[in-house]
């Protein structure tokens, strides 16, 4: 099955991305599988307040990704497979292209307005044509219908 790999944060280009994977994997017969990232956290020497603020992090990512799956299932019907993880962004969506041979695309929002993000800049900069999937990148300017029309 031919899988589209979102990444999903709290920016609107997150959501236009998860849009447009949802209507490529309806119309080709795919699935999606949707990844949130947790930044590494810096060092606390206090155990107590470190394990707080990893805590926080988690719930705060799986929340954005429970409710991308929502959006997701009520607008395509499509159940997506969901991985939450910590570490460097480029470095996990590598392992998880490496070891999910299904995978097809990487789909990444790029911001409507200002510089591109971390992962944008890297998969279509300093990565570019590196990993063996295409990198699909959704200006954050689409309309839903433009979405609909384009995917």
């Amino acid at each position: 099955m031919r899988i589209y790999l979102v990444v999903i944060d709290d920016s609107p280009e997150a959501e236009i991305a998860l849009r447009f994977a949802a209507r490529r994997a309806v119309k080709t017969g795919g699935g999606v599988e949707i990844l949130t990232l947790i930044p590494p956290q810096e060092f606390i020497a206090f155990g107590g307040v470190q394990a707080t603020i990893e805590e926080e992090a988690r719930l705060h990512a799986e929340g954005l990704v429970t409710k991308a799956a929502g959006t997701l299932m009520t607008e395509s019907g499509l159940k997506p497979a969901i991985t939450v993880r910590e570490g460097e962004g480029p470095k996990i969506i590598r392992e998880i292209i490496a070891t999910n041979r299904d995978i097809a695309a990487l789909v990444l929002g790029a911001a409507a307005t200002g510089a591109p993000g971390k992962l944008v800049s890297h998969f279509a900069g300093t990565d570019a044509g590196t990993l063996p999937v295409p990198v699909m990148i959704v200006p954050g300017s689409l309309t839903p219908d433009a979405i609909d029309r384009l995917s």
